[in-house]
C-alpha cells in the first residue's frame, strides 16, 4: 500500500508524526517538528518519558510489543523512531498499512543485531575491523586478544560492551549470542551523519571527532569539524555514503568510524536517528540534525549541512557518579554567561550515575577559543542528587 505522504503540501496541522521513544532525542525532534507545524504523537514505556508534556498524544507501551506498536501507529501518516530498540514485526504491520515508516522495518531490522549490521558491512566491502560471531563465552576467545565483545541485540551508550585484554578477563564475558572485533590501535575516534531522502540524495555533516569518557563508556565531548587531513575527511564522507547507498537507506544514520594509527579508517556501527554525536548542529549548522531527520521523514528536500561558525563543540552533561535523585544542576548560570554556548536539558525527573541529563554546544571563530571555552565550561558543570520530597 502507498504511503499516505505524497508531496510537501501534506505537512501541517493535519499531519500526524508519531515517535517510538520519549527520551531526549524525541524532544528536540518535537523541537524542530513545531516549525513544520506537524502534530508529534510519542510512545515509550517510561510515564515521565522528557516527551511527556510535549506531544499532542502520549501512550505509555512496550515499543519491542508488536501488537501495542500497531495500535499506537494506526491512522498516523508517518512513524520514526528515537531509539533502536523498537518492534520491527510492529513497524512492518504499520507500513503494510500505508503508514510511511522512517527508517524502514527492514534496515532497522539489520542495524538492531550487531552480527548482521557487522555482516553486511563485510558483504559489501565497507571496510570494518575483523570480527567473528559467536554463541556464548565459551568462544570468546577464537579470536584472541584484545577484542571488543558486543551483544548482538540491547545493548546502547556503552552498555553491552566489554573490552577484554586477555585471557584473565575472559571470565568476565557476557554469554548472550556476541559479536567479538579484534581491537582497533585507535587513533581518532569520529562520526558523520548522513541524511538519505527517498530520491536517493545524500547530505552529510561535517565529520566530527569525539572523545569518549573511559569510566563512562559514553562520547564525553566532541568538535567539529574533527583534526583530520582533508584526505581522510573526503574518505570518511565516502565510506559513509557507501554504507547508506548500498543498504539504500532512507532517513538519518549516523556512522560511527575509527581513524587509526596507520591512518586506515573503519566503520564502527551505525544508528538509524538523530544521534549523541550531531547535536552540537542544533547552533553550528545551518540544518539541524534533528530538522533534517524531519526533512526525511516528511519526504522534503534535504537541508544545507553547512556550517554556521567555523567550529562547533559538544559536552555532554551527565550524573555525578554517586548521584541519585532529583536533578541538581550545578555551572549552568556559568555556561550562559558564556559567549557562544547554549545549555539544553533534558527533563529528566531522576539523575543516576552517568546518565545523559543534557548537554552544551559552544560555537566559535577558532578550534583553539573552542576547546578552551569547553575544557572550561566541562569543568564547571554538574549533575548532582538530591532527595526526592517522599525521602
Amino acid at each position: 500500500m502507498a504511503s499516505k505522504i505524497k508531496n510537501s503540501a501534506s505537512f501541517g496541522p493535519s499531519l500526524r508524526l508519531g515517535v517510538l521513544g520519549g527520551g531526549q532525542l524525541g524532544r528536540m525532534m518535537i523541537q524542530s517538528a513545531v516549525d513544520f507545524d506537524a502534530r508529534v504523537e510519542v510512545m515509550d514505556p517510561s510515564p515521565d518519558a522528557p516527551c511527556r508534556f510535549l506531544t499532542h498524544r502520549f501512550v505509555q507501551g512496550d515499543l519491542n510489543d508488536a501488537d501495542a506498536v500497531e495500535k499506537f501507529g494506526s491512522g498516523l501518516d508517518c512513524l520514526t523512531i528515537e531509539i533502536e530498540n523498537v518492534s520491527v514485526e510492529g513497524l512492518r504491520r504499520l507500513e503494510a498499512q500505508g503508514v510511511r515508516v522512517i527508517p524502514k522495518p527492514d534496515h532497522l531490522a539489520i542495524i538492531q543485531d550487531k552480527g548482521l549490521q557487522k555482516q553486511f558491512f563485510a558483504d559489501h566491502g565497507i571496510p570494518t575491523s575483523p570480527f567473528q560471531l559467536i554463541a556464548d563465552a565459551n568462544e570468546v576467545g577464537a579470536m584472541g586478544f584484545p577484542i571488543v565483545q558486543k551483544m548482538r541485540k540491547g545493548g546502547y551508550d556503552g552498555k553491552g560492551v566489554k573490552v577484554l585484554k586477555n585471557v584473565a578477563d575472559a571470565s568476565k564475558a557476557f554469554q548472550s549470542p556476541s559479536l567479538l572485533e579484534k581491537a582497533v590501535r585507535i587513533h581518532k575516534e569520529l562520526s558523520v551523519i548522513v541524511a538519505r531522502n527517498s530520491m536517493g540524495e545524500t547530505q552529510c555533516f561535517p565529520v566530527v571527532e569525539a572523545v569518549f569518557d573511559p569510566v563512562a563508556n559514553l562520547v564525553d565531548y566532541l568538535i567539529a569539524p574533527a583534526d583530520i587531513s582533508i584526505e581522510e575527511a573526503q574518505t570518511a564522507e565516502r565510506i559513509v555514503i557507501q554504507v547508506a547507498e548500498c543498504m539504500e537507506f532512507e532517513g538519518l544514520l549516523a556512522v560511527e568510524l575509527f581513524l587509526d594509527t596507520e591512518g586506515h579508517i573503519v566503520v564502527n556501527e551505525v544508528a538509524p536517528r538523530t544521534h549523541n554525536s550531531g547535536h552540537h548542529t542544533i547552533e553550528a549548522n545551518i540544518t539541524s540534525q534533528f530538522e533534517q531527520h524531519l526533512r526525511t521523514v516528511l519526504d522534503l528536500p534535504l537541508g544545507s549541512t553547512a556550517p554556521v561558525h567555523p567550529v562547533g563543540a559538544m559536552v555532554n552533561v551527565v550524573g555525578a557518579a554517586d548521584a541519585r535523585g532529583l536533578p541538581d544542576y550545578r555551572g549552568i548560570d556559568a555556561a550562559l554567561a558564556t559567549e557562544g554556548v547554549h545549555p539544553h536539558l533534558y527533563g529528566k525527573s531522576q539523575v543516576k550515575p552517568f546518565r545523559k541529563m543534557g548537554h552544551v554546544t559552544i560555537t566559535g571563530e577558532t578550534r583553539q577559543e573552542v576547546i578552551e571555552r569547553m575544557m572550561r565550561i566541562r569543568e564547571q558543570l554538574a549533575v548532582e542528587g538530591k532527595p526526592t520530597p517522599t525521602e
